[in-house]
């Protein structure tokens, strides 16, 4: 994730790990610890079931609504799960599995911890994972691009197709109309014709301002 300081116009980068990778650590230990792995699990589920609800509020109010759940429902879930997991740490063995998963969340804890902080981050990359498949898939189709502003220019449409399928945004209308009118847009308005703007404009509703 990078964040700009306004004033000054510097960058930082910070790292937003996933818990999915952290989770899956968990479930591979329950047969060394089944209790402890079931603990932890059941951490996560609640983490996620949050997830879940904040995926029903409607589009145009979701991260708002979705960090605030996150502040108020995840944070203080999380904070006894580290909690937890510090105490798991002190009493098991170096080698035993289960430690490990322990030691990897606990080593990624901030990272894993960050998307809290925006409603526009995710709690994990498996949407991220799901959509680098299909270029996994389809390489063989496209080993030469013919340069590297070939390359570049594939990714530039992959992404948005992939953000229009995400988005529930039917790719070819969406190019078709953008690619329209993009010649006559003026530069302050090229926010205006990126999907989730093109959605909202296209369903009739207000659009959050561009950035």
């Amino acid at each position: 994730m990078r964040c700009t300081d306004a004033r000054t116009g510097s960058s930082s980068i910070f790292e937003v790990a996933c818990n999915a990778h952290a989770r899956r650590k968990f479930h591979e230990a329950r047969h060394s610890n089944a209790a402890a792995a079931h603990q932890a699990l059941a951490y996560y589920g609640q983490l996620y079931e949050i997830e879940r609800r904040g995926r029903e509020v409607p589009a145009d109010r979701r991260e708002g609504l979705l960090l605030q759940m996150r502040q108020d429902l995840a944070v203080p879930i999380l904070e006894k799960f580290r909690a937890w997991l510090v105490e798991q740490q002190q009493v098991l063995l170096p080698k035993d599995p289960f430690r490990e998963a322990v030691n990897y969340a606990l080593n990624q804890w901030s990272a894993l911890c960050r998307y809290t902080t925006a409603g526009f981050l995710a709690i994990d990359n498996n949407w991220a994972e799901r959509e680098m498949k299909r270029i996994a898939i389809g390489r063989k189709n496209w080993l030469f691009f013919g340069s590297a502003q070939g390359g570049e220019t594939a990714a530039v449409l992959f992404t948005f197709t992939s953000t229009c399928q995400r988005l529930g945004v039917e790719p070819w209308a969406y190019l078709q109309d953008v690619l329209t009118r993009l010649p006559t847009t003026l530069p302050e308005q090229l926010g205006d014709l990126l999907p989730d703007h093109w959605q909202t404009l296209k369903a009739g509703q207000v659009p959050a301002p561009s950035t």
